[in-house]
């Protein structure tokens, strides 16, 4: 350590990025050395970096494009800006969980579904004994559609 600078190894190994990252996080002009030592490259980084990097990878895991995040570190973004760019991503993260949590709940349904599924003793042999159509049909049969239409066109699909 050069004059309480760290290296880049340093602190990619601190943060578990690699040095490539970093090294496009400076290419963007998002995170640039404090000093780059002539004779061998070294590129060195002062707290305040370390700082930035932190802000910069905890933005990226938030779902923030890099461009954003150069933004966001550079000051151009007023406190208005910054709180609508906040709010959009705390927004598209609730529909994601939204959508998360629906597909559990229908993957709940389907197990249940199977587990509880009481058919013939065709329909209950195991799924690779089965041909395409009794699979698709015991599939059918599991899989919860709720909307009644959905389920007709889906039973007509699979007779085309």
């Amino acid at each position: 350590m050069k004059d309480n600078l760290m290296l880049i190894g340093e602190i990619a190994e601190f943060f578990g990025v690699s040095r490539k990252a970093i090294r496009l996080y400076e290419k963007k002009g998002i995170l640039k050395p404090v000093e780059v030592d002539a004779r061998n490259g070294y590129r060195y980084y002062s707290a305040d970096q370390v700082r930035q990097l932190n802000a910069l990878l905890e933005l990226k895991a938030l779902g923030f494009s890099l461009d954003e995040i150069k933004t966001v570190l550079d000051g151009e973004a007023t406190r208005q800006q910054l709180l609508a760019s906040l709010e959009k991503k705390r927004q598209a993260w609730q529909e994601a969980l939204d959508t998360a949590s629906y597909k559990m709940e229908c993957l709940g349904n389907i197990i249940g579904n199977l587990r509880n599924f009481q058919g013939s003793a065709a329909d209950i042999k195991d799924f690779t004994q089965m041909t395409d159509e009794e699979r698709a049909w015991l599939l059918v049969k599991l899989v919860c559609v709720e909307d009644v239409r959905a389920q007709k066109t889906l039973s007509e699909a699979l007779w085309l």
